[in-house]
Formats: C-alpha cells, sequence, structure tokens
C-alpha cells in the first residue's frame, strides 16, 4: 500500500507562527548500568508543524483536543486544487462534485519557503462554511498555517467553520501530491486540556 506523509518536518529553526514558542528539541544522555541511553525533550506550540485545531483555541466554550471524536481524523479524503487562488470562496466548489465526501484537503502551493512564516495567504471565506455543510462536509484541511489571513485578529473563518460543524487541519504538506482521493490517517494526542495538537499526518491510496 502507497503512504504519502504530508506533514511537516519538526526541527531546531522551523518556521512558526509569529510570537508563538520556538520549536526546540534536545537529546541528554544518560550512563545507565553498562550502557548509555539518549532521552530528547520538546518545547514546541500546540499549532507547530501539520496540526488540529481545537474548537476551543478560538472559542473558551469549544471542545478540547480530548474531546474531539477521532473518526474525523480517519477516513477517505479529497485532495482538491486550489493552487493560484488569492482566497478560497464557495463559488470555487460550485462544479466540484462532493457527494459522499467528509473531508477535503485544499491544495493551495502558496507557501513556497518552509522555513519562512507566509506574510500572506490564500484564507477562506467565511461563506465556504454553510456550503460546505450543506455537502456533509465535516474536516477541512490546508496546506497553510490557517485558515484565516495571517492579520487577522476575528478569526471569522475559523468561528464560521465551527458554528457548521467543521474542524480544521492545517499546515499539511501537499506539493507533491496530486488531487484526487486518498485515505487519510491524522491523529492528534491526547491532550487534555488541548486547545490544538500536532499530528503525523498521512495519506493511503484507498
Amino acid at each position: 500500500m502507497q503512504i504519502f506523509d504530508i506533514s511537516r518536518r519538526l526541527q531546531n529553526g522551523m518556521a512558526v507562527w509569529p510570537g508563538d514558542t520556538a520549536f526546540h528539541f534536545e537529546v541528554s544522555s544518560f550512563n545507565e548500568g553498562e550502557g548509555t541511553v539518549n532521552v530528547g525533550s520538546l518545547q514546541l506550540s500546540t499549532h507547530t508543524g501539520t496540526h488540529v485545531d481545537a474548537p476551543y483555541h478560538f472559542n473558551d466554550e469549544g471542545k478540547r483536543i480530548i474531546e474531539l471524536d477521532l473518526d474525523l481524523y480517519i477516513g477517505p479524503v479529497r485532495v482538491i486544487d486550489m493552487e493560484g487562488k488569492e482566497s478560497i470562496e464557495a463559488k470555487d466548489l460550485q462544479d466540484i462534485n462532493l457527494d459522499g465526501i467528509e473531508r477535503i484537503l485544499f491544495r493551495t502551493v502558496s507557501w513556497k519557503n518552509p522555513t519562512e512564516f507566509p506574510e500572506r495567504i490564500p484564507h477562506l471565506n467565511p461563506d465556504i462554511a454553510p456550503f460546505l455543510a450543506s455537502k456533509g462536509i465535516r474536516l477541512i484541511g490546508v496546506d497553510l498555517p490557517s485558515v484565516d489571513p495571517i492579520e487577522s485578529k476575528t478569526l471569522e473563518a475559523h468561528h464560521s467553520l465551527h458554528d457548521y460543524g467543521i474542524h480544521i487541519l492545517e499546515s499539511v504538506q501537499l506539493d507533491n501530491i496530486k488531487p484526487g482521493d486518498y485515505e487519510l490517517i491524522a491523529l492528534p494526542l491526547p491532550l487534555v486540556e488541548g486547545d490544538g495538537s500536532p499530528v503525523r499526518a498521512i495519506l493511503r491510496l484507498p
């Protein structure tokens, strides 16, 4: 079975949201009897690299990571090409058949340099939420650090998607993925109070 890793690599010096916790990994070595063991430690934001947003991230009354249904993050998914778009709106999906689809990933290929945080991204227009909900979509993913504009303070797309019961997966890596149908696996960590969680996201051909 062919597997495609669509997770961004976690490494020191990687680009993170401006002002957020920088990613840091280090290894300490300990003498254990006659041998040595290496033990790594991590410092990172819950929104580092490829990650899911819990509703609590932008809504104080929203669910935490531990409360989310895991079946949201496992199952058939359709990768949809949106390369060249400045924003993604409901009208962009009018002619795309979404019958029977519950998960979609938008492939914009607009984050050209993964070592630098983008200044502008093709964000989602809030009008996309009611349209996708009418089609039965439960999860959307983007190859971007947010579904809203980088400078947004109101997070209108986040709130609109939440209002229509659509969950969010951000910062997937889709540069080498062809549009089409796959199986998605992108499970969050069991963070009891988590507002988000890094994931190891993969696609498998059905």
